[in-house]
């Protein structure tokens, strides 16, 4: 019996081992779940375009800025805000409460317009300076209070002169939002949206006016509510399946297989370590496409192992040597998985290429998978094969299914 051998093998497994419940809190702790997980809104936008207007690049950049600053005043934790070809724009807003105020914040395009009683515009959206919600003294009534810039100021000075017992409308969009009365000429720069029954509607208004209104139209071509209920649901059945399938491939690989199936599960524990090790470091968010990638590559990985052992029990039965098989059952294997992995990947980048959202998250979980697949059957599984087989304790071609 070969000590060394023996107590590197054991120090092998016991690293990984503790790597692997060393890792398991930090993981958890840290991983990012989609909103097809945990519930929440999908919607695409799309820029309108009219036969005098091209709707341009600038332009929708110009969008996603805006559209990010409303978000970020809603408080959504991580949201995803990305354009999608030359007039779209998708938005992910995981774990989100309140989806119809979201919609409602998202779809208006919010143009602030004062208008005179004959439908004349006198104030407009590049005049506000800052729009503030607050609560009216004594009163559980909100209000928005806007401050005019300089130029905004001096223009509603002289509209409320000469409109002295006369209504202005404050639109937004073309809704009407307040029509009060002149009573006399407002020369502060100042002016208040009454009328809102909670502070946060008027904070939502607030919110838009101060996020600026879009320089564009946008149409929304699509919106999906995933409640949080089926996303947990969804999480569930995600882990079942996950349990379930890696349970049966252990079980498959160590009685079929015997000491290169033990070897196969260590390798694959490892391997699981490091994907989601990656993923996490990456601030990857985890979806449902996102977990049938890994669970793929992690199919991908099996088979990896599959092909050395066979060619391992093909160099024993020859009658080789241990030592001798476990060489040249690896240098066979090689160019297989080389080949086959390579064409994968070459597939996955298309997929990457081409796709968008779902599709990119299970082509770049799919691509890292089969990278560290590779990594581990090569290297890592080798390493272990050639401890086990130089311990002299599992000498027996019976052992490795020969």
């Amino acid at each position: 019996m070969n000590a060394r051998k023996l107590l590197q093998l054991v120090a092998l497994i016991l690293v990984v081992a503790i790597a692997a419940a060393l890792s398991y809190n930090p993981i958890v702790k840290n991983t990012k779940l989609g909103l097809d997980l945990q519930g929440g809104l999908h919607v695409v936008l799309q820029a309108v375009e009219t036969p005098d207007h091209k709707v341009t690049q600038e332009e929708m950049q110009q969008v996603h800025a805006i559209m990010e600053q409303r978000i970020n005043g809603l408080g959504v934790a991580e949201p995803l805000i990305q354009l999608e070809g030359a007039n779209r724009l998708i938005i992910e807003l995981a774990g989100i409460q309140d989806p119809d105020k979201a919609v409602d914040l998202i779809g208006k395009t919010a143009v602030l317009t004062f208008r005179t009683a004959d439908g004349q515009t006198v104030i407009e959206g590049k005049d506000l300076k800052e729009a503030k919600e607050a609560l009216e003294p004594g009163s559980k009534m909100a209000t928005v209070q806007l401050t005019l810039n300089s130029e905004g100021a001096k223009k509603f000075a002289d509209v409320t002169r000469v409109n002295v017992g006369k209504p202005i409308g404050i639109y937004l969009d073309e809704d009407l939002l307040q029509n009060p009365t002149v009573t006399e000429a407002i020369t502060g720069g100042q002016a208040r949206i009454t009328g809102y029954g909670s502070l946060e509607d008027a904070r939502r208004i607030a919110l838009l006016l101060n996020s600026g209104a879009l320089p564009v139209k946008m149409e929304m071509v699509e919106k999906r509510t995933v409640g949080p209920t089926l996303g947990a649901e969804s999480l569930e059945k995600s882990k079942a399946a996950a349990m379930i399938g890696v349970g049966l491939i252990f079980a498959f690989m160590f009685l079929y297989y015997r000491v290169p199936g033990f070897v196969a599960i260590v390798s694959l524990i490892l391997y699981s370590v490091i994907v989601i090790g990656i993923l996490t470091m990456l601030n990857a968010t985890w979806t449902l496409p996102g977990i049938a990638g890994f669970l793929l590559s992690l199919g991908v990985a099996v088979d990896a192992n599959v092909i050395i052992y066979e060619r391992l029990k093909e160099e024993l039965r020859d009658g080789k040597t241990l030592r001798t098989a476990i060489e040249d059952g690896f240098q066979r294997a090689f160019t297989t998985i080389l080949d086959s992995n390579v064409t994968t990947l070459i597939s996955i980048a298309i997929l990457y290429y081409l796709g968008t959202g779902p599709l990119r998250g299970f082509a770049v979980t799919l691509g890292i998978g089969i990278l560290t697949s590779m990594f581990t059957a090569l290297s890592f599984t080798r390493v272990l094969l050639r401890s086990a087989g130089g311990s002299g304790l599992f000498n027996n071609k019976k052992l490795y299914g020969a």
